[in-house]
């Protein structure tokens, strides 16, 4: 039995010519010229992985865009080689409006680029990927889009290859294949409850005191982190900034340490990308490493799955323990495994009846949180929504391995979703109602991402 499915009190979208168009204006309406912004008012910045994502659906509608989004991206890069996963966008900041934590927070002043105000931490290293896909078409159309992706690809391959370089040195130099993160935040999936036993380890001190914003622009609160899980990540950051986000200091510092495994696979996926680049457009003597590196964090990644639940798992650092709770995340492996029956076995389990199975969603796609689990909040952020950015990121994957009916399938059932119009930040997966930010670049991304494989 179904639940009521959400009614949508605007006009919906009436088919797919309607629905890429109406996604073609959100990145239009989102564009302030040197960056799309994330959302309107909750996300008024650029964001790190956002950005990628929001690039590979620019370059559906205008190649010379997508290139340019990447590059303003690649300009807030540290001299250490890591990309931020917040670059703020000054008209905005001097308004004083939108988001908070803000660039005051953060204290990177002297550690990011001269001119450029960004945050400290990171996100999933899912560029490579996305710059990949990004070239492929661009080169398959050819002409002016063709020479412009060749030119883009080979100018800043260094930069990407610095960013690989940053994060196997700083992040994974210990040979275990997995990435470690200092924050929630740096997962992109802040508030899973994969990193509840974490957070629940981390007990603020002397706080500057903060208003958040996010509770005022999104009206139901239970859709965001509590204000103590904020005043956790608040802690967090300021003990980072504490020690100028130095990569050496920070294992001394931190109170969240955790060993990710979604971050991982990412990092396995991109590295395999980007040696696919490096082959092609001039750096072939980096093709070797990058390709040790992907084969590393791949077999790290197999050797996390719960042979008890068949989901792979992330590990805390400061106690030891594995994390082994039912989250997307546990589907990392789909994303870089080289292993047929463990492959098989992950698809089996993300159609089963705890995940997109389940004969009670509103649509046949895995929420962020499987639906039989105690911890399921179906309304709230990354416990339990539908994020048609992680349906579509997991799908590709899925298809460059050669998955092609599947992927049709989850297309199909994420346009459905997507028809209600708004391009939520995520879904209710019961009655398919849009929570959070409406208006979502990387949601509207996607959608073109679908409608172009069709």
């Amino acid at each position: 039995m179904r639940r009521t499915l959400w009614t949508n009190p605007d006009r919906p979208i009436a088919d797919l010519d309607e629905l890429r168009t109406r996604a073609r204006a959100v990145l239009a309406q989102n564009d302030k010229g040197t960056m799309v912004t994330a959302a309107p008012n909750l996300y008024p910045h650029q964001w790190s992985w956002d950005a990628a994502f929001v690039a590979t659906g620019l370059s559906t509608v205008g190649v010379p865009r997508a290139l340019a989004e990447l590059d303003h991206l690649l300009a807030a890069q540290w001299d250490s080689g890591m990309i931020p996963h917040i670059v703020f966008a000054d008209e905005v900041q001097f308004r004083g409006a939108g988001y908070f934590p803000g660039v005051d927070r953060w204290r990177t002043e002297g550690a990011s680029p001269a001119g450029v105000k960004s945050s400290g931490i990171c996100q999933p290293p899912v560029h490579a990927t996305l710059v990949r896909r990004i070239v492929e078409r661009a080169t398959s159309r050819g002409g002016e889009d063709g020479r412009l992706a060749e030119e883009f690809a080979r100018r800043t391959l260094p930069q990407w290859i610095r960013w690989h370089e940053w994060m196997r040195r700083a992040r994974a130099s210990d040979g275990s294949g997995l990435v470690t993160i200092y924050h929630g935040w740096e997962s992109g999936m802040d508030n899973s409850p994969r990193f509840d036993g974490p957070y629940s380890r981390v007990h603020p001190g002397d706080l500057e005191p903060f208003v958040r914003t996010d509770t005022r622009i999104v009206e139901d609160a239970s859709q965001r982190p509590s204000d103590e899980e904020y005043a956790r990540y608040l802690w967090l950051v300021q003990q980072m900034a504490d020690v100028r986000f130095d990569d050496a200091r920070l294992p001394g510092a931190v109170d969240f340490q955790v060993k990710d495994v979604f971050m991982s696979a990412a990092f396995a996926a991109a590295n395999e990308d980007l040696a696919v680049l490096a082959e092609g457009f001039g750096h072939s003597d980096e093709v070797t490493r990058l390709r040790e590196w992907s084969a590393e964090f791949r077999e790290g990644v197999d050797a996390t799955v719960d042979p008890a639940t068949g989901l792979a798992r992330d590990r805390d650092l400061l106690t030891g323990e594995w994390i082994s709770l039912p989250t997307i995340a546990g589907f990392a492996p789909l994303l870089s495994t080289a292993d047929p029956a463990l492959r098989a076995a992950q698809l089996v389990l993300i159609e089963g009846p705890d995940w997109a199975g389940d004969p009670r969603l509103a649509f046949p796609l895995s929420p962020s949180t499987s639906t039989t689990s105690p911890l399921l909040r179906p309304r709230e952020y990354w416990r339990g929504p539908v994020w048609p950015v992680v349906t579509w990121y997991i799908a590709e994957a899925v298809r460059r391995h050669g998955d092609g009916g599947r992927y049709a399938r989850w297309r199909e059932a994420s346009i459905a979703q997507l028809m209600e119009g708004h391009f939520g930040e995520y879904y209710e997966p019961f009655t398919g109602e849009p929570l959070g930010s409406h208006h979502q670049s990387w949601t509207a991304a996607v959608a073109l991402e679908w409608l172009d494989s069709s």
